[in-house]
């Protein structure tokens, strides 16, 4: 399962350093890579010796400062400050094209990892380092060795591969030094603002959850591998949350939140923006627990931006990750389709981690380099319509056999393909008006009193494994329905937006000239990743939807105490 969400988010992060570079001259410049490169080199002209050789090492280190505020109701929750470094060793033995990385077909659960997270201390004293990584890179050797005995054994004995690729794809050494990632926060100004911004959630006791929370983090990140790679990038990022929770008569839970992101506080918006927000967020709470409920419908719908962004970020996005099409487990929906129409021809496809913003909105998915030494690049995956490639790490495919920049891991996890910042756009639009009259024309088409209206997306969730109904589950928040006959729209809850790919593509038939962007932090097999998806609205000629599932538990029976808000 793959999936994508905005709630509960603590450390996001968004990389600072322009297009420019410098390469590294001097080690003095960030002590502990050069360390790291020395430890390296020791260590590799020993294990590379070894009877079965390592052919490749690598180190990555994040040096990270985070603080984190919260409050809730109006009291202070929260208020912390935490420093910490961190090393990812990754050794792989064998040779390119088989090593211990490559999959045991028919049991997944004997791979051992082959990524070794280890705590580091905050010096940058050489002993130290050395020592956590000399033990931490022997232990990933030993188990990167026996990991290849047991490949070599599941080859001998499985029929060969239908398209084998090599294992880990030859890059280029790169070499790069961006800005120290750094932050300074007036902590008691913040704690301040968001006490005055969770206190507007007092004035409904209905409302039975706030949380507002403000998280500002650095990492400076530090890479090194056997090829030559040295890397020193920085990240800063900022981004607050807003979130609360009330419940229907019926006992449906209903959460709202508002999240804001940018590279550092004073990029955030100003407290009496934030202060309407949350008001607004207020009384949209006391409408949704008195809104009819919608019962399973099958029928047109528009999907805002950021709706729109959620939906091909999860039913698209995973299927074009370029790992999913070496995996025999993998349903594989688009591993054939290269060069063949998977998308109406009005519409562009590509994943931009270059980009910083999308209009005037900064993008979580943006980075200079990933995570396995890759320059960062645009890749431009459907073109009129046309599937054209996938998003690739250094586990690269016979027909792409080069990483594009798309190797992607949350520190102390393996990094595979995964998206970026995703950047659905249109050659042909309209204007907002135009597109809620052609959905009143489609649902009169199709004998429907009215379409859907998704305004407002909480996150969403899909499976591509072979063995599971190859589905995706869009989770909306804000839904109205939109009448033939002209009526005001009508706010309903308790939508989930569920269905299969490829039928949902075929569906999609207009978008708008109005682009909006979601940002999230996306969750799969290495781990949490930032991203961003980016699409103007899009009407679909028919979408289903199934009654969300709903909380067992009554309303409270007791009445609520004084909170800590109130006067």
């Amino acid at each position: 399962m793959r999936k994508v969400k905005l709630a509960g988010l603590i450390v996001l992060s968004c990389l600072l350093p322009g297009a420019g570079s410098s390469p590294i001259v001097d080690a003095a410049d960030a002590p502990i890579l050069a360390v790291m490169q020395s430890e390296l080199e020791r260590n590799f002209r020993v294990l590379s010796k070894e009877q079965s050789p390592a052919y490749f090492l690598s180190y990555t280190v994040h040096d990270e400062r985070t603080t984190y505020l919260s409050a809730s109701f109006g009291a202070l929750q929260q208020s912390s400050e935490n420093r910490g470094r961190a090393a990812t060793v990754e050794v792989r033995v064998g040779e390119y094209f088989l090593d211990n990385t490559h999959p045991i077909r028919g049991d997944v659960s004997a791979m051992s990892p082959r990524v070794r997270r280890i705590a580091l201390p905050l010096t940058d004293d050489e002993k130290p380092i050395r020592q956590a990584l000399w033990l931490g890179t022997d232990r990933a050797f030993k188990q990167a060795a026996q990991a290849l005995t047991r490949v070599k054994t599941n080859v001998a004995a499985k029929i060969q591969e239908e398209d084998p690729a090599a294992d880990f794809s030859r890059e280029q050494p790169e070499t790069f030094a961006g800005q120290t990632a750094s932050y300074t926060l007036d902590t008691k100004l913040w704690e301040a603002r968001l006490r005055r911004i969770s206190a507007l959630f007092d004035n409904d006791p209905r409302i039975l959850r706030n949380d507002v929370s403000l998280t500002v983090g650095a990492d400076n990140r530090y890479y090194t591998n056997s090829e030559g790679s040295r890397l020193a990038t920085g990240t800063a990022s900022a981004r607050l949350f807003i979130q609360a929770m009330t419940k229907a008569d019926d006992g449906m839970e209903l959460p709202l939140y508002a999240s804001y992101f940018a590279t550092s506080p004073d990029g955030l918006p100003g407290e009496q923006q934030l202060l309407a927000d949350a008001r607004e967020m207020v009384t949209m709470l006391g409408r949704l627990r008195t809104a009819p409920v919608v019962d399973p419908f099958s029928g047109p719908a528009i999907l805002s931006g950021r709706a729109a962004g959620v939906f091909f970020h999860e039913i698209f996005g995973h299927r074009v990750e370029g790992h999913r099409q070496k995996n025999t487990n993998d349903a594989q929906t688009f591993g054939k389709r290269v060069n063949q129409p998977v998308l109406p021809a009005f519409i562009n496809v590509a994943f931009d981690p270059t980009l910083q913003k999308r209009g005037n909105t900064e993008l979580m998915g943006h980075y200079v380099y990933d995570d396995e030494g890759v320059k960062a690049r645009r890749i431009n995956v459907v073109e009129q319509g046309v599937l054209k490639t996938f998003l690739l790490g250094r586990a690269a495919l016979r027909a792409f056999p080069q990483s594009n920049g798309h190797g992607r891991a949350e520190q102390g996890y393996v990094p595979v393909s995964r998206q970026s910042n995703l950047v659905v756009e249109s050659t042909q639009s309209v204007s907002a008006d135009n597109l809620t009259n052609r959905l009143r024309e489609e649902a009169r088409k199709q004998g429907k009193p009215f379409g859907l209206l998704f305004e407002n997306i909480e996150g969403g969730f899909t499976t591509t494994n072979r063995g599971a109904a190859n589905a995706f589950n869009v989770l909306p928040n804000i839904v109205y329905r939109i009448y033939t006959d002209g009526r005001a729209p009508e706010l309903v809850r308790g939508v989930d937006l569920i269905g299969t790919p490829l039928a949902a593509f075929a569906k999609i038939v207009a978008a708008s000239d109005k682009v909006d962007v979601f940002n999230g932090v996306c969750g799969a097999e290495s781990g949490g990743v930032p991203v961003s998806a980016s699409s103007p609205s899009l009407l679909i000629s028919e979408v289903e939807v199934q009654k969300k599932a709903q909380s067992q538990e009554t309303l409270p029976i007791l009445p609520g105490p004084q909170r800590a808000g109130r006067s």
